[in-house]
Parts: structure tokens; C-alpha cells; sequence
């Protein structure tokens, strides 16, 4: 029988994180059998998650019923339910982190989206949501936004741990960074234990289906630019991953961090999200096969995972044709393409993408708690 390949990630030093969570699963005991079958080591979770799970199932109605009627608002009801969700998920990987001494087995929770441009209300939320969440392995997201880059920093320095999401760009990425290094400084000099946990969550799928429609175009046209074009095709969003890698060894690899590892500090190792495939035409592991090397996590949905168990090839190649991938995304210049001006165009669309399911669950939670109160 083929050993299943989603356990051999581990040999190349890759965790397997699922990009879902619902309490149904958590109950019948799915979540459970994929750490034990699949060796999953953490969960990710986000408002578009938590809208379809809450909104789109009745696992949560009688404790909306039971919350609507002893007085609680609407945002109160929905940090008691997504509290609650990550807790027993953090709770069964619990034995992972005490087995990997921190190094793995988070589960991770958004602060309010509408909060993604406000620097103090992210710190503010950010911390009430750890205290409630009273868990070691567990992660509080924060946007990577020019606003976001002061609240990661001040965050680390408190001790919390951090998911750094909606990450797109590689100049933003090391911001990013700097953010996570001055924070462990900032504790590191009030004499403060540096076992703090973070990782920065690059964006992937999402940078494809950009620029892959202006690639095509370039491409069809009869210009000099036309052949160029064509092999970029589906091909930026990896190369901007290849090259992020090769950033973090950079930053992580300094003298400056090295300091910190001498305390107890750990890498902010990176993570790769919007993993799913979003072309047909394009292989269902697409955005993961080519990125699987040491101290790295993968993020998948469902289907995902169940592609890769079903059809994965595990080997170490994200340190393979670095030097292409570079070449690859000095090329988009030359084709009047500005990576860097598409991947803020991502960032400002991410943080609409959060608020809208959000503000959609926030009705969807008015209409059922009104259902619950007498009259």
C-alpha cells in the first residue's frame, strides 16, 4: 500500500497546516483523524472561513440561542464561537507542541478586519483575543499592511505570537521581518524569555490569476515581447515564493538574528497560503510540490490535502532554480509589468475579500439572534 505522502512532507522539514475550521468537525472527530492519519500540525482560520462555517451550517445555532438570550451582542457572539473553536482545536494539537517544545502545533485567529488600516485597534483587539484564547499554541493574525508592520512589532515584544497574513510582496516581506527582529529585540532588552512564536503567511494562487490574464495578452500579441510573455505564464507566484526563501535565509542566517538564537529565539519561519488551485488548467498541487523545503508550512484546504494524499510526490525543491525565479520576475519590468505595484493592488483586494464575508456573518448572527429572543 503507498505510504500516504503527506506524512513524508515532514522528512523535508514542511508542516501541513489545514486552511479550514467548523465546529461539526472538531465533534465528530475529522480534525482529529487528520493529525493522526495525515500528520496535520496546525489550522488557520480567517472571516471567509468563519462565514461559510457558522453561516452555512446549524453546528453553532443553539449556542447563538443560548448567547442571544442571555444578552450578548453580536460581535460578543462571534468571538465566543470562534474563541471557542480555536481553543478545542488548539487543545488537540497540544500534544504536538509540548512533543516539539513550541516548534509546532498552532491554530490561529483574525483580529476584526475593519481593523487591518487601524495600528492601535489591532494591538488592542490582538491582546484581549490572546488573553481570551489562554492557549500557548495559538496565533493571532495581523494583515501585513504599512499599518499592521508597528502592531507585529509590539505584539512580539509583549509575547504574543503572531500569523502574519495577507502577505503578497517580497519588499513588504521584509518589513515584515524587521517587524518580528524588533520585536524579540524589544524583549530581548527588557530581559524577557524570547520562546515566541510567528510566521508570515505568503499569499500565492492570488498573484497567478493577476497577472496571468496581462501575461496572456502580451502573450497572444505578435510583439517581441509575445514569447517572453508566454513563459511567465503561471509561473510568478512560485518564483516570488523561491525568492522569499531565499530571503529568509538572508535574514534569518544574519549575525543580527543569530544574536537572538543565542537567547532562545526562533526563525519567523514562512508559511504558504492560498495554496488552492485557482486555473482548471493548472495541476491541483500546483503551489505545493515545487515549494517544499525545511522550515516552512503549507496551508491547505480540504481538497487540497485530499489531492495531495490522493497523487502528492514529495521531494525537497524549493531551493531548485532559484536563479530562474529570479530571472523570471526581473523579466516583468521588461513587459511593463510592476510586481510590486500588483502585489498592493492584492493587499488593498485581501483586505475587502475579509471584510465582506465578515460584515455578511455579522447578519447573518443579527438575523439568528433575533430568531432566538421571545417576540
Amino acid at each position: 500500500m503507498r505510504e500516504n505522502p503527506l506524512l513524508k512532507l515532514a522528512a523535508f522539514g514542511q508542516s501541513i497546516w489545514l486552511d479550514y475550521i467548523r465546529r461539526q468537525m472538531i465533534d465528530n472527530g475529522e480534525l482529529q483523524k487528520l493529525i493522526d492519519d495525515d500528520g496535520l500540525k496546525g489550522v488557520t482560520s480567517n472571516p471567509a472561513i468563519f462565514e461559510k462555517a457558522i453561516a452555512g451550517s446549524r453546528d453553532y445555532d443553539a449556542s447563538i440561542r443560548t448567547l442571544a438570550q442571555a444578552g450578548r451582542s453580536i460581535q460578543a457572539i462571534y468571538e465566543v464561537l470562534t474563541v471557542e473553536d480555536v481553543q478545542r482545536a488548539a487543545d488537540l494539537f497540544r500534544p504536538h507542541y509540548d512533543r516539539l517544545d513550541g516548534a509546532d502545533g498552532f491554530v490561529s485567529l483574525e483580529v476584526n478586519p475593519h481593523l487591518a488600516r487601524d495600528t492601535q485597534g489591532s494591538i488592542a483587539e490582538a491582546r484581549r483575543l490572546w488573553q481570551a484564547l489562554s492557549r500557548p499554541n495559538v496565533f493571532i493574525k495581523i494583515p501585513a499592511t504599512k499599518e499592521g508592520l508597528p502592531a507585529i512589532r509590539q505584539l512580539i515584544s509583549e509575547g504574543i505570537n503572531v500569523n502574519v497574513t495577507l502577505l503578497f510582496g517580497l519588499p513588504r516581506y521584509r518589513e515584515v521581518a524587521e517587524a518580528y527582529i524588533a520585536g524579540l529585540e524589544a524583549r530581548a532588552a527588557q530581559g524577557k524569555p524570547l520562546r515566541v512564536a510567528s510566521v508570515a503567511s505568503f499569499f500565492l494562487s492570488r498573484i497567478d490569476v493577476l497577472l496571468d490574464p496581462q501575461l496572456e495578452a502580451l502573450a497572444a500579441a505578435s510583439g517581441p515581447q509575445a514569447l517572453g510573455a508566454k513563459e511567465l505564464i503561471g509561473q510568478v507566484a512560485i518564483a516570488s515564493a523561491k525568492v522569499a526563501y531565499t530571503i529568509y535565509q538572508e535574514i534569518f542566517g544574519s549575525a543580527r538574528f543569530q544574536a537572538l538564537v543565542s537567547k532562545g529565539a526562533r526563525p519567523q519561519r514562512l508559511l504558504w497560503a492560498s495554496t488552492s488551485t485557482k486555473n482548471p488548467a493548472y495541476p491541483d498541487v500546483k503551489y505545493v510540490e515545487p515549494l517544499i523545503g525545511p522550515n516552512t508550512v503549507n496551508t491547505l484546504p480540504p481538497e487540497t490535502i485530499e489531492a495531495y494524499r490522493d497523487h502528492g510526490q514529495p521531494a525537497a525543491r524549493l531551493a531548485e532554480g532559484v536563479d530562474r525565479a529570479a530571472a523570471y520576475l526581473q523579466r516583468l519590468p521588461e513587459l511593463g509589468l510592476d510586481l510590486n505595484q500588483a502585489t498592493q493592488q492584492l493587499e488593498d483586494e485581501g483586505v475587502d475579500k475579509f471584510n465582506k464575508p465578515f460584515d455578511s456573518l455579522m447578519g447573518t448572527l443579527e438575523r439568528k439572534r433575533r430568531e432566538a429572543l421571545p417576540g
